[in-house]
């Protein structure tokens, strides 16, 4: 089946933008229905009237504004369960005579602004790019405030499913039979029926349309035997007329509205800010998931950051115009996209169809079953509830995850949902010093009698730096130094430090470090140093992950200043050289420094040669000399030649496609380089460049070629010292491949 055009200009496109509308509003509209009633319910009086037109108007307006403004064609915005949980909790907190006891018209007006500046805040995260962090929010955080809410839904929908009168609690409503009303039971019953077995009647019509169908088939059905079913009014067991009942100033323009908000005072509207902030990031955080499932689908990638500032947009205007806040819902969204809804086409018809739905059918709603819609809603909060958690019991190592779902389920019960959220807030924190204490801070130990520079040294040196080149210790340090892991990195280190001269830190993969984890380096230092060692640092990023440059920071707290021996290295391969040059003068290894450049004779490769045999050798060679920092051949240059070095150092480096520049070896005289061109006759592999004043000898495969025609025995002298020293630097190779693959 052929999707249908991103542009909408087909008509298979158009089709399936309209058929996905009007399928995700026939999900839609039930439930912002059965929510508006949550919210509203605390409320008394004739308040599900004015619930359910919260909930009518949140679907048409969330419906048409956020997707012309989000990130995410093809979700569908409506009012939704969190939505429903954190205001009806607000609602039923301000009811009951909340530190200023406001009326009727103030809780209705603090509803609105809570929505408003929930609205706002999902605006401002967006603009702020914050749809990249509200992801990152533990999911055992979230489990648990979602399933904290489809408790509390079921558990405030049960005494209406059972008919109790308005007002009355969970367990009341279970230790009362007496106050059970057959009829709204009967309903409910057939309702949740209808939600639970709509897939095995029809897969066309979405389950809350069966299950609300159902409900009021029963309802009706069962108005023979009670007649006083068919009353309108002051009928308990329907919604009741929309436009009557409404609530002193519900219904008034904005300007009213807006006009109650000088009755506010400050203390008044500390109220809202919690449970604005906490109904933000749900919101932002169940609109996301949305988008990620639906990302899955379309095989498309959707901006969260606009989502975000949609979802915003979309809140603002139907708090404003008297609506019920919502999110990207995943039920709507899904059976929008099998239906064939693809682009914001299909999100604002099913906004479209919700306004013409209303116009048209609006004075049916009235005869809505209470029941029936509770009945959907038990379901919906049942379904909410992560019953994958109890898995997290079975394993110790997610025990903890299961703590702390448990506890912010716990609190969203037992308390309210908005001290779930701090709950949840603080179990989050602690969650991320868990994971940051857990893994280890060093990514890996390297010693260096097993790991060396890229400075090629003579055998003599080699063997003294693989006796004695255990002083010196390389930890490449991952992750922030903090509080949290500065500890565990002194815990792991300390045993070490007695038997070691030179610590090389490694920060390539730091990124950030605080006052604690630097007294922690200080106290490395200080056990260094007495010992006759030094701390040193290397591979230093720029900028730490708040902005501070990282030397700087370093300096300030002390570590870099100027009576401490602790040294900066740009490199760890420098500072890995530089420690072992210390290694071998603690051992009376003394490099030249007469710059006296070697003859061939001196020249290791050639070591074994007689004095006539150098002399056979020289017409083939030739004396070059190159200044330090002038490149000698570059990486795809022809040559056959092999260079032996008399005097200086030689880089060799590899050129890499983004520009950058990896350091292979550094050849120091009496070694060579060039070789693999000498030994194939292809192009170079390498950049070769003068690090310092160099006086080279250049042996010509063609010339030497010429020379060993006319001496054999010469030219297997030369491959068999060639060979050998071949050898060694693989058998290098091997122990350090083997040391980094151990560590």
């Amino acid at each position: 089946m052929t999707g249908p055009s991103h542009n909408g200009s087909g008509s298979s496109g158009i089709s399936g933008e309209i058929f996905g509308g009007l399928a995700a509003m026939l999900v839609a509209m039930p439930s912002a229905i059965a929510f508006g009633l949550v919210v509203y319910a605390p409320l008394g009086g004739d308040a599900a009237a004015a619930g359910a037109l919260a909930g009518i108007i949140g679907a048409i307006v969330l419906g048409i504004v956020a997707p012309l403004f989000g990130g995410a064609p093809g979700i569908i915005t409506a009012p939704c369960a969190p939505a429903a949980a954190v205001m009806g909790a607000l609602a039923a907190h301000l009811a009951a005579g909340g530190p200023e006891n406001p009326d009727l018209a103030i809780i209705q007006v603090l509803l609105m602004l809570t929505a408003l500046l929930s609205g706002g805040l999902q605006l401002l995260y967006g603009l702020l790019g914050g749809g990249s962090i509200i992801k990152f929010i533990p999911y055992p955080v979230v489990a648990g405030y979602l399933s904290g809410v489809g408790i509390l839904i079921f558990t405030g929908q049960l005494p209406k499913f059972l008919g109790t009168p308005k007002g009355t609690r969970f367990f009341d409503a279970i230790a009362r039979p007496d106050l059970w009303q057959t009829t709204a039971i009967a309903v409910g019953i057939v309702a949740i029926v209808g939600m639970v077995f709509s897939k095995k009647i029809t897969r066309t019509v979405p389950a809350p349309i069966i299950a609300l169908l159902c409900g009021v088939a029963a309802y009706f059905g069962l108005s023979p035997l009670y007649p006083d079913l068919l009353a309108l009014e002051h009928n308990p067991f329907v919604i009741g007329a929309i436009a009557s009942g409404s609530g002193p100033g519900f219904f008034e323009s904005l300007a009213s509205r807006l006009s109650a908000i000088g009755n506010l005072d400050t203390k008044t509207l500390d109220l809202i800010l919690i449970p604005a902030l906490t109904l933000s990031v749900l919101l932002s955080v169940d609109t996301l998931k949305t988008g990620v499932i639906l990302d899955a689908l379309t095989r498309r990638q959707h901006k969260s950051n606009r989502e975000l500032i949609g979802q915003g947009i979309g809140n603002l205007a139907t708090a404003v115009a008297g609506g019920m806040p919502g999110a990207g819902t995943m039920g709507a969204t899904l059976v929008n996209v099998t239906s064939g809804g693809r682009d914001r086409l299909s999100g604002i018809l099913n906004g479209v169809f919700a306004l013409v739905a209303f116009l048209a059918l609006g004075s049916l709603i009235a005869w809505i079953p209470v029941a029936a819609l509770s009945g959907i809603l038990m379901v919906v909060g049942i379904r909410m509830i992560d019953r994958e958690t109890f898995y997290l019991m079975r394993q110790k190592a997610t025990l903890f995850d299961f703590l702390v779902i448990l506890a912010v389920v716990v609190t969203a019960v037992g308390m309210d949902l908005i001290t779930a959220a701090g709950v949840g807030i603080g179990f989050a924190i602690l969650l991320f010093l868990r994971d940051q204490i857990r893994g280890s801070v060093i990514h890996r130990k390297l010693w260096g009698n097993r790991i060396f520079s890229k400075k090629r040294r003579p055998p003599s040196e080699m063997a003294i730096l693989e006796q004695k080149g255990e002083k010196i210790l390389i930890v490449e340090l991952e992750g922030p130094l903090f509080f949290g892991t500065a500890d565990q990195l002194l815990s792991e280190i300390q045993p070490l430090l007695g038997n070691v001269r030179y610590m090389i830190l490694n920060m390539k993969r730091v990124r950030s470090l605080d006052f604690t984890a630097a007294h922690r380096l200080e106290q490395m230092e200080t056990q260094l140093h007495e010992q006759g060692g030094c701390l040193i640092l290397s591979d230093l990023p720029r900028f730490m992950s708040s902005g501070e440059r990282f030397e700087e920071y370093l300096s300030h707290v002390g570590i870099l200043e100027e009576f401490t021996t602790t040294r900066l290295f740009g490199e760890m391969d420098e500072a890995l050289e530089w420690a072992e040059d210390r290694t071998l003068e603690m051992e009376g290894v003394v490099r030249p420094t007469d710059g006296h450049p070697l003859d061939l004779s001196e020249i290791h490769i050639l070591a074994q040669l007689k004095p006539q045999e150098i002399e056979w050798l020289r017409p083939c060679v030739r004396k070059v000399d190159y200044p330090g920092g002038e490149k000698i051949f570059s990486r795809g240059d022809s040559g056959d030649t092999m260079y032996l070095i008399g005097k200086g150092e030689v880089r060799i480096s590899l050129p890499l496609s983004d520009g950058k520049i990896h350091h292979l070896v550094t050849f120091n005289r009496g070694d060579f380089f060039g070789d693999m061109s000498f030994l194939d006759n292809t192009v170079r592999s390498a950049d070769a460049i003068a690090a310092t004043d160099c006086e080279l000898y250049g042996i010509s495969r063609i010339a030497f070629n010429g020379v060993a025609e006319q001496a054999p025995h010469l030219a297997e002298q030369v491959f068999a010292g060639l060979c050998h020293i071949l050898a060694e630097r693989l058998r290098q190779a091997n122990m350090e491949i083997r040391a980094l693959q151990e560590s």
